[in-house]
């Protein structure tokens, strides 16, 4: 345990996959602040603390049996008729076998896709109509909440693990990345949801970031992977133009008044 804790490749290994599991626990805390918006008080607090600790502890099983998830992509669940993977595939040799040979994974990835978009739609129709607030706060209690949490954590904690299984094959390292990340994000989860609250927009750039998500996962699950570098620097940039917008509607008062 001396000999791992003095090398630098230990620490390299570790400081690279937290920013990695930091970055893929963005969208993982942004429905995690959504879904607990509509709660009030100790119900809010107790469901944002297991929407996030869950989530690593369901990473840290999954770690523990890290032979079965990675064969979840290996095996082949049932297979598609030939002529819609080609049609699905458009020819294409390599996706056209991945689109016929249906995974657990694909499955995965394919239902927590169709769940983000189903529920970002749904936010944002309510956001945007004004209409239904009573029947979504209805249903948004705090069971269901958590239902939520767990689905979606359940999803982003399948994409969390084969990352880091693709970084490096030392556990210690994995679970370590994985409780530091958690960290971040329970120290960010509280400022984040203020932040939304204050600045209403900001939860419409949330919702847009949650259906982008959606369409990534289905495509995923479809065969069409999306690189998430993509989907990081359309938010990124996206949320610098809105802060931009933020400070110039703070600074637009005080320019009147002189």
């Amino acid at each position: 345990m001396t000999e791992l804790l003095a090398s630098p490749a230990f620490w390299g290994s570790l400081a690279t996959l937290t920013f990695l599991e930091v970055v893929l626990g963005i969208d993982n805390l942004l429905f995690i602040s959504i879904a607990t918006g509509k709660l009030q008080g100790k119900q809010k607090a107790q469901a944002t603390r297991v929407g996030i600790w869950g989530a690593m502890f369901l990473r840290i099983a999954m770690l523990g049996l890290i032979f079965v998830i990675i064969g979840l992509d290996k095996n082949a669940l049932f297979h598609l008729p030939h002529a819609i993977a080609v049609m699905v595939s458009g020819g294409d040799e390599a996706l056209m076998h991945h689109v016929e040979d249906v995974t657990i994974k694909d499955l995965i990835l394919l239902a927590g896709g169709l769940f983000l978009l189903w529920k970002g739609t749904q936010e944002i129709h309510s956001a945007v109509e004004g209409t239904g607030h009573e029947e979504t706060d209805a249903k948004s209690g705090f069971t269901a909440v958590i239902i939520q949490l767990f689905v979606i954590n359940f999803v982003f904690s399948l994409d969390s693990v084969i990352t880091a299984v693709g970084m490096t094959d030392d556990l210690i390292v994995m679970i370590s990345a994985v409780v530091l990340s958690t960290l971040v994000m329970a120290i960010a989860a509280d400022p984040l949801a203020k932040f939304i609250a204050v600045h209403p927009t900001t939860k419409m750039l949330a919702l847009s970031f949650i259906l982008l998500v959606g369409v990534a996962l289905v495509a995923d699950g479809l065969g069409f992977h999306i690189p998430r570098g993509y989907l990081y620097f359309a938010i990124a940039f996206s949320l610098a133009v809105e802060l931009l917008n933020i400070r110039v509607r703070k600074t637009a008062p005080e320019n009147g008044d002189r």
